[in-house]
């Protein structure tokens, strides 16, 4: 029996991207973050690369100096690679329904030969649900980076002004 191919979803996996993902839209290197989180620069490095794992205790550190709960590092979603496993997982599960219900249409005529026009409109409406999925993916995607890049706009904002604002006391 063929090997069937298996899709990425190894929890070390999920969570070194998850861990790079959060570190990135925090704005932090590697090395702050390791500071922060009180863990060598060297064992972040492997966390990342997904060649080691957190215990509890690491795992809270490192949460908490993304400012973020710990159970984000694991949901699959939280990344690019994470919605397109869920996208997949979710087209081969339309697909399998559309399997099923061409298979018991055609035991209902008990016959050989199922209904065409019938065939095409579950296609044509596994196309419309493979597309929707697809745009709802991206569009997450998307307003998730759009509000992260605002985000950081406010908060340079907020920086500049602050140390404007520190130049003329200090100047007075």
């Amino acid at each position: 029996m063929p090997k069937k191919k298996t899709v990425k979803s190894d929890i070390k996996e999920i969570f070194a991207a998850n861990l790079k993902e959060n570190r990135r839209k925090k704005g932090v290197t590697q090395e702050k973050l390791a500071e922060t989180a009180e863990i060598s620069l060297r064992y972040l490095a492997m966390l990342e690369l997904g060649k080691s794992f957190p215990s509890g205790e690491v795992l809270e550190k490192i949460a908490k100096a993304l400012d973020i709960h710990a159970f984000q590092l694991f949901y699959p979603l939280a990344t690019l690679d994470g919605a397109l496993l869920h996208l997949e997982k979710s087209i081969h599960t339309k697909i399998d329904m559309l399997v099923d219900a061409t298979v018991k249409q055609a035991a209902l005529k008990d016959t050989k030969t199922v209904n065409e026009p019938s065939i095409q409109e579950e296609l044509l409406q596994l196309r419309q649900d493979i597309i929707q999925d697809i745009n709802y993916a991206y569009y997450d995607k998307l307003q998730r980076s759009i509000v992260f890049n605002i985000e950081n706009v406010v908060k340079m904002s907020v920086k500049q002004a602050v140390a404007s604002e520190l130049k003329n006391i200090i100047k007075k």
